[in-house]
């Protein structure tokens, strides 16, 4: 047995979107971060083993144009470039890439975070136990983020937390219950089939449950009409507790999925003679357990009023999806297993609702941060998890340059929020601020009007585009009166946020599964000086939509010519500026 010791400025515990999110956000900025997280696999929900499409703001695309940018996008992206047959072992890789190319980034996998070490209000250190090298890691940390989901560090570290529903009047709550309760969502075991070309018989092992009627399962004959990808209602665990008692729940979890499974088989005629089996989730993915007490409690009436708040570091625009605690079981109680309430896209999501009130060095992100139960049927879902994750890492580099805690680093809320934006996170409302080099310069265009690339926005927002437009082969051209020290260029390109490119074995909603047309694949960035062009980048095979590139010179001008896209006629650019 060994024990090791090491000492980072901010240590994520939890490698679903929401803790990669974070810890890449804030070792990109600088941050000494680890990374501890208790599987073999980063993604969490999203990854392999349990198979949940990131779910976010645009609604699988129905409200287009507010699909989450920053990190988890230059993820999504990464997957249409490089997994094109939609394989869920190569999404684990494009995940485990990301992470550990970042020099900054330490990752611990397989290891369970099992104890915490406080110092008066603040957390020393946690403990880890890594199961496939039998050694126990120490992690000292100047600050912590509790992204696991389940808020494990809450109860190993003294932090206010909760589980469980709110009593309405509370919080003034017309969704929660007239009394407070413990009960919470449940969790879910996936499966996935495919057709075999061939009858393919099942016999289900003899501990499964029995299914004769279409009846007998939520939502009747429609509600497992596709059956290719498992069901959300196959869910149980609100009514138990959702963390001690997840065992247990599994394996009665697994009973149902068989029993599904024989009954879309065995009873009746579905269309699935030559289907089989081709997945099971033995790790079941769960919606909600503890949450976190911050400064601000987010809540219905927050999410209902839009998050109008000056702290404003996150968006979400999920319906509030509140799942019945009986799950499955809802039906024979004469409930739906959820109702979606409505929620408006974007409402925002507040700085003081990330860090823990009692723990001066502890943020919380992911579906543990501090919102009532009604809130977080909406905030849980991946989208809006990894951009709370952003937003987290982003504030911790921030306190690590500053000597801040997360109450701290609030005080420099206006440069929080513009180090999110310039990293390509959209804040519904707030414009982006230019650098000077920027502002200063003469901005023009070889066709069409360059003005929407100096409006702050970089998204169509409504009826406006945001966006300069041009045929492939235009270029955009900064020029200053005199040669100015300059270090880079930053653009924002069309991703298609108006198309759906969430990874999903779930054949419901159509998606993208190659690069958007749109997308600038070629492009050159020039500098001048004296009257002299002179290369500074050529870039082909290009499919990100923000770039970020180094320039190094003291040049009057930079221009930017766009020579190709991955199929569009025209090219479309939000955002370009100058450092």
């Amino acid at each position: 047995m060994k024990h090791e010791t090491h000492a980072f400025d901010l240590c994520v515990v939890g490698g679903g979107m929401s803790g990669l999110c974070a810890a890449l956000a804030a070792a990109r900025r600088g941050a000494r971060t680890a990374l501890v997280h208790d599987r073999p696999v980063l993604g969490g929900n999203a990854s392999s083993e349990i198979r949940m499409h990131i779910c976010g703001a645009d609604v699988h695309n129905r409200r287009p144009n507010l699909r989450e940018t920053g990190i988890l996008e230059e993820i999504r992206l990464e997957h249409l470039r490089h997994n094109r047959q939609q394989s869920y072992s190569v999404w684990d890789a494009i995940l485990y890439d990301k992470a550990a190319r970042e020099p900054n980034l330490a990752l611990f996998l397989n290891a369970t975070c099992l104890a915490a070490r406080r110092e008066g209000p603040r957390v020393a250190s946690v403990d880890a136990w890594q199961l496939t090298t039998e050694t126990r890691h120490t992690v000292q940390a100047r600050l912590f983020a509790d992204c696991s989901g389940d808020g494990i560090l809450a109860p190993l570290t003294g932090a206010d937390h909760r589980i469980g529903r709110e009593a309405r009047a509370e919080y003034g709550e017309s969704i929660a219950p007239e009394r407070a309760d413990a009960r919470t969502m449940g969790l879910t075991c996936l499966f996935e089939a495919r057709d075999t070309g061939a009858p393919a018989p099942f016999d289900p092992p003899p501990w499964a449950h029995r299914y004769d009627r279409c009846e007998d399962l939520p939502y009747g004959a429609d509600g497992h009409a596709w059956f290719g990808s498992g069901y959300w209602w196959v869910e149980l665990g609100g009514e138990y507790d959702s963390i001690h008692d997840t065992e247990r729940l599994r394996h009665e979890l697994l009973r149902i999925v068989f029993g599904v499974w024989d009954h879309i088989k065995n009873r009746g005629d579905h269309g699935a003679a030559n289907w089989a089996l081709d997945w099971i989730g033995f790790l079941p993915g769960k919606r909600e357990s503890r949450r976190y007490l911050g400064d601000h409690v987010l809540t219905q009436g927050d999410v209902e009023a839009g998050g109008r708040f000056p702290d404003l570091v996150a968006y979400g625009g999920w319906h509030m999806d509140d799942h019945h605690p009986a799950g499955f079981g809802a039906a024979r109680l004469g409930a739906p297993a959820t109702v979606f309430h409505p929620a408006p896209s974007p409402y925002g999501i507040p700085y003081r609702a990330l860090y823990s009130r009692n723990v001066e060095n502890l943020f919380c992100g992911g579906r543990c941060l501090s919102a009532s139960h009604a809130a977080m049927s909406s905030t849980r879902v991946m989208g809006t998890c990894a951009a709370i994750g952003e937003a987290i890492g982003a504030a911790a580099a921030l306190a690590v340059r500053h000597g801040l805690d997360p109450r701290g680093a609030g005080g420099r809320i206006a440069e929080l929020q513009q180090d999110l934006i310039a990293h390509d996170v959209f804040l519904p409302g707030l414009p982006q601020r230019f650098p000077e080099a920027t502002v200063a310069a003469t901005l023009t265009a070889s066709h069409g009007d360059p003005a929407p690339l100096r409006d702050g926005f970089s998204r169509p927002i409504g009826s406006a585009l945001h966006a300069w437009e041009g045929p492939v082969g235009a270029s955009v051209t900064c020029a200053w009166p005199s040669p100015r020290p300059l270090r880079a260029c930053a653009l924002v390109f069309d991703s298609s946020l108006d198309e759906n490119i969430a990874f999903s074995h779930m054949g419901a909603h159509a998606r993208l599964t190659d690069v958007p047309r749109r997308m600038v694949r070629a492009f050159r960035i020039e500098t001048r000086r004296g009257g002299r062009w002179t290369p500074a980048a050529a870039v082909d095979g290009h499919y990100q939509r923000f770039v970020r590139v180094p320039l190094d010179a003291v040049a009057d001008g930079v221009r930017a010519t766009f020579d190709a896209t991955w199929g569009a006629d025209a090219v479309r650019l939000f955002a370009l500026w100058i450092e």
